[in-house]
């Protein structure tokens, strides 16, 4: 069953509202969900490399490049000699909380609920957001840098949708939830692992094959849209 609640708010196979109590864990990607950028696209972007990367990145979105290790190393790689100065360009004018992130962390917090940041991106971002929205713990990507200059290297593993699920399902069993109890945010291709090991999963201003298979999709207005079906 497909039912749109309210403008822009459609949910699927369920009944709303559910009860927000009902859930122990939510988990967030970053990029394009809980903030308003790609962060490495607008590297690139600050580089002169945009459009390599984010034609990359949108593929990788889609679905379209079903590898996305392999996809996030070469973006990373075009990024190699980009001065390290440019994360922090990035974070202070162009990164901006989607609408009704704020909102909606505070109410799950409030009903007792873990929280987790899990992306694909990177650490220099996430664990700032982490901060911001008092988000429980972050799992990212780290960037190469030596000398201040990006190595265009990823050090260490990559979070990618297989780590994501991962990561849910370790919130959940410090929590001492079933995953069940959880519920997953995402917009790409690399959400849906951990959307579909989750109770309840939702698609925010999402790709069509992520809106195809989440149970809640927001397709116009912010993250809060989430508290008319949880209450």
């Amino acid at each position: 069953m497909t039912t749109e609640l309210s403008p822009g708010l459609v949910i699927q196979r369920f009944t709303a509202p559910l009860p927000l109590n009902r859930f122990k864990v939510i988990a967030f990607d970053m990029d394009s969900t809980l903030i308003n950028i790609e962060c490495i696209d607008e590297i690139a972007d600050a580089a002169g490399k945009k459009a390599e990367v984010s034609a990359i990145t949108e593929a990788a979105m889609r679905g379209e490049i079903t590898d996305f290790k392999d996809s996030l190393r070469r973006r990373v790689a075009l990024l190699k000699g980009v001065p390290a100065t440019f994360l922090d360009q990035v974070y202070t004018e162009r990164l901006r909380l989607n609408p009704g992130a704020e909102v909606l962390l505070a109410a799950v917090h409030a009903a007792g609920l873990r929280s987790l940041l899990v992306s694909g991106g990177f650490t220099f971002f996430a664990d700032r957001v982490r901060d911001r929205l008092k988000i429980h713990r972050a799992q990212s990507n780290v960037l190469g840098i030596e000398d201040g200059m990006l190595t265009g290297e990823v050090i260490g593993g990559i979070v990618d949708g297989a780590e994501k699920q991962r990561q849910l399902l370790r919130a959940c069993e410090e929590a001492g939830c079933a995953p069940a109890e959880s519920i997953a945010v995402g917009d790409g291709a690399n959400d849906l692992p951990m959307m579909g090991a989750a109770g309840l999963s939702v698609a925010f201003h999402a790709k069509p094959k992520v809106r195809e298979q989440a149970m809640v999709a927001i397709n116009s207005g912010g993250l809060d849209r989430l508290l008319e079906v949880l209450r």
